[in-house]
């Protein structure tokens, strides 16, 4: 994504010319961005944390499409780890984490954008031959091939956003009343327009024509079936069933894929050809919490549309509860116990004559009573 958000000419005084006044982004846009970033990339970091928990923890949500899942989920929280959370900083002030945390940052935003793309165009093929296919999908949907497809999938993308390195650099622009620094490009803005249509092209166009294609082979497979007719059709139907809502899961993901990254794709397109480009405050804050929107999403929609999904996310949130609850009682079991010892140290005292004590007052009732409600609150 392009980090370099200042659209101000670089005054300098060695030049004799009037620098300018550092510009600022206005309290409401502050306001709007902290809170909306916050917000997004809080939800998005839990949920797709717990989509990739509740997938390795629990072994029948182990298969070839939820493989793909996780990978996506990891995508996604890179991206919101890499791109939210900094944008937070750079509103307020200017670029604070120097040129390694340029470099890294932006390699880091590109590699989560790729992979997530990736990932989308794998389990949608998967979809499709576990649908069109289902006696070859057997043989190739399976989770070891997954893992081997995933793991393509991150090294290639990992190689491929290397140039990223190369590409970007730190700028410092003087002002009257300051000096900003900006994560931007090291040359021209044009000569990464190649660069910006290969990703739009690979990344963007690539996976939504393809999954235009195989999605509209699966509905028509899925339309085209007839009711089951007697008990052994509709044994059969069980897992069309569950194979049907899967898919709408997944293609649901794909439409949200394709119209929240719409903003930010046209803007970069219409760019290439105008000339000052379009850069207003407002869609460009648009733009960025679409992009947020859509890796903090998913799992809202995973919880919302697939029962196995939200069964587990249950479980995962009775586990933590119930974890809490028996640290809590482990805490009272040591005060118990510490107290049961005060009481047990008092008795040794009494017994060596360390402590003397009034018959009179040891024998009322008063303190038998006393006695008896100490020993019930210990139990």
């Amino acid at each position: 994504m392009d980090n370099s958000t200042s659209t101000y000419p670089d005054r300098n005084s060695s030049n004799g010319q009037t620098l300018a006044t550092m510009p600022e982004n206005s309290l409401e846009v502050q306001a709007v961005t902290i809170s909306l970033s916050l917000l997004i990339c809080g939800v998005g970091i839990a949920g797709n944390v717990m989509v990739v928990l509740v997938v390795i923890r629990s072994k029948h949500m182990m298969t070839a499409t939820n493989c793909y899942l996780v990978s996506l989920a990891m995508a996604d929280l890179t991206v919101l780890l890499a791109a939210g959370l900094p944008n937070i900083s750079e509103v307020v002030a200017s670029w604070i984490y120097g040129y390694a945390g340029c470099v890294c940052i932006t390699y880091l935003q590109y590699l989560g954008i790729n992979v997530s793309s990736c990932s989308i165009t794998a389990f949608t093929i998967e979809r499709y031959i576990a649908i069109c296919h289902s006696i070859k999908a057997q043989f190739i949907c399976t989770v070891s091939r997954a893992k081997k497809i995933i793991a393509c999938v991150w090294i290639f993308t990992s190689l491929y956003c290397i140039m990223w390195f190369f590409l970007v650099d730190t700028n410092e622009t003087v002002y009257s009343n300051g000096v900003v620094v900006r994560c931007g490009y090291r040359v021209s803005r044009n000569l990464y327009m190649p660069i910006y249509f290969l990703d739009f092209t690979l990344f963007y166009v690539v996976p939504l024509v393809v999954a235009s294609v195989l999605y509209g082979l699966i509905a028509r497979i899925l339309f085209r079936d007839p009711l089951p007719s007697n008990l052994s059709e509709q044994r059969l139907s069980v897992r069309s069933v569950s194979e049907t809502g899967v898919t709408k899961m997944l293609a649901v993901v794909v439409v949200l894929f394709a119209l929240l990254w719409m903003p930010y794709r046209t803007l970069v397109v219409v760019n290439s050809f105008m000339d000052p480009p379009y850069l207003n405050t407002w869609f460009l804050l648009f733009c960025r919490m679409c992009i947020y929107t859509n890796s903090a999403v998913n799992p809202i929609i995973y919880n919302a549309m697939s029962q196995k999904f939200r069964a587990a996310f249950k479980r995962l949130c009775d586990c933590k509860r119930r974890s809490d609850q028996s640290r809590a009682s482990k805490s009272n079991v040591s005060v118990y116990y510490s107290v049961i010892k005060d009481f047990s140290s008092e008795s040794s005292m009494k017994k060596d004559g360390s402590v003397k004590t009034d018959t009179n007052i040891r024998s009322s009732p008063g303190c038998k009573i006393l006695s008896e409600n100490s020993a019930k609150f210990v139990i």
